[in-house]
């Protein structure tokens, strides 16, 4: 945890002024000898009432510079000082003071000029919140499987392959033995592989704890024995903000890893609160901001003027053809998901002969099938092999799964990624949805899941 060192204070004002305005201090003679020529006759001079005018405006100026220093000596007495004895005691000032007074008074007032309005801080300058904050947030880098159609003839073959990505994540706790970090879904969704790099530039590899991607939000997990003291010396955990009680147009800061470059600072404020937003067929209401959120900037740090994280950023709302709109996910509402998330077991990915096999063939619900036949959302099995654990548990043609060990599925990508974390072995439940003559009904199963050599 951390504070920010912004006073929540106005700027003090200095200044001094003093004046011997009788007589005895003027330089002048006033002796017979040197008498008084009379005035000549006045005559009409062009353009008086100019004058007039140009004398009143600088009477004005006079009397507002006047009132100006009675009320800056004001704000300064001492306790049961007169205004009077304030001036006097300033005016055994030396003038070379005079002038320094007035610079720091100018200063001063550009400054406040600069201020928010409420005075909790200078927002010209952010350079404190980061240095703050930017311990608390990382930079993700993976490998990520790709699956491309690639023609030959009248033939369509799907090939897979893997491609980098990066995004970022913020800090937000740790138990016994690991180092947790939030971040977006869709920044670990198909990911081989994940490393972490920190403020001092020091990198550990990290795996999945916990997902949901009804918000993209996600948790991953780096062992402590994986980090070096020094590093965890340099690194903090995010504080968390509230984001109900967000006002439009206070100032917002986005830390991120943008474009893969390393981190990043970008400023604006916020543009909107409780904006709908839907996105795969879900709905949330987010925060909209005009700093600038680029790809990279997913799952970094959205923070309001006293370094609290108000938002995780979010690069893949709003796409690129939109610019100053960028959109996070309020912290009040990822907050107890990010919670929830961190209490799931790590999933680390088995060696590949020890690797769990279930023993079916499915293909994902989408959204047209949905709408088409009225599926529930999950994996439709179309073929289940005998002798295996979903054989053996009951699994049919024409089951959806739809949750696997407590964890949702909605595509079968997750499913084969959950099940690259099992053991042959593993005893798991599995919600399914099957088909009866008044809908689908839920219903969930044991399976203990063997190896591919099983089938």
């Amino acid at each position: 945890m951390y504070e920010s060192n912004n006073n929540n204070q106005y700027p003090n004002y200095y200044g001094s002024y003093s004046g011997n305005m009788d007589a005895s201090s003027q330089n002048v003679s006033m002796s017979p000898a040197n008498p008084i020529p009379p005035e000549p006759k006045k005559q009409k001079e062009k353009g008086g009432i100019f004058k007039k005018v140009a004398g009143m405006a600088l009477s004005g100026v006079v009397f507002g510079l006047c009132a100006g220093s009675i009320i800056v000596i004001m704000l300064h007495l001492a306790p049961g000082e007169t205004a009077q004895e304030k001036s006097e005691s300033m005016s055994i000032t030396e003038n070379t003071n005079h002038a320094v007074a007035d610079q720091d008074i100018v200063k001063e007032a550009e400054e406040i000029a600069t201020a928010n309005i409420s005075g909790d801080t200078v927002v010209s300058d952010v350079s404190q919140v980061v240095e703050n904050t930017m311990p608390s947030v990382v930079s993700i880098t993976g490998m990520y499987k790709v699956e491309e159609d690639n023609y030959f003839g009248f033939h369509n073959f799907r090939t897979e392959s893997e491609s980098p990505g990066s995004g970022s994540g913020i800090i937000v706790g740790q138990n016994d033995t690991e180092l947790l970090i939030a971040t977006n879904n869709h920044v670990v969704e198909d990911a081989t592989s994940l490393a972490v790099q920190f403020i001092d530039d020091t990198t550990a590899d990290a795996v999945v704890k916990g997902t949901n991607a009804d918000v993209d939000l996600a948790v991953i997990a780096i062992p402590l024995e994986n980090i070096s003291r020094e590093t965890r010396e340099a690194i903090k955990v995010a504080s968390l903000g509230n984001s109900d009680v967000l006002k439009v147009g206070e100032p917002a800061i986005a830390i991120g890893n943008a474009l893969g470059y390393g981190q990043s600072v970008t400023t604006g404020v916020i543009s909107a609160t409780n904006r709908e937003y839907t996105i795969e067929e879900n709905t949330a209401c987010l925060i909209q901001t005009d700093a600038a959120i680029n790809p990279g900037n997913s799952g970094g740090a959205l923070l309001n003027a006293r370094g609290e994280v108000i938002g995780i950023n979010s690069s893949k709302i709003g796409g690129s053809v939109i610019e100053g709109m960028g959109y996070a996910i309020p912290i009040s509402t990822a907050k107890p998901i990010i919670e929830e998330l961190m209490t799931k077991t790590t999933r680390t990915k088995v060696e590949e002969a020890q690797k769990a096999y279930l023993g079916i063939v499915g293909i994902s619900v989408t959204s047209e099938v949905q709408e088409a036949y009225g599926l529930p959302e999950g994996v439709y099995v179309t073929q289940v092999f005998s002798g295996t654990g979903a054989a053996n548990a009951g699994l049919v043609k024409g089951d959806i799964i739809v949750e696997f060990d407590g964890e949702k599925v909605r595509t079968m990508e997750e499913l084969t990624s959950l099940l690259e974390c099992y053991e042959k072995g593993s005893t798991v439940e599995i919600k399914i949805m099957q088909g009866s003559p008044s809908g689908y009904q839920e219903n969930t199963v044991t399976v203990t899941l063997g190896g591919r050599v099983d089938s």
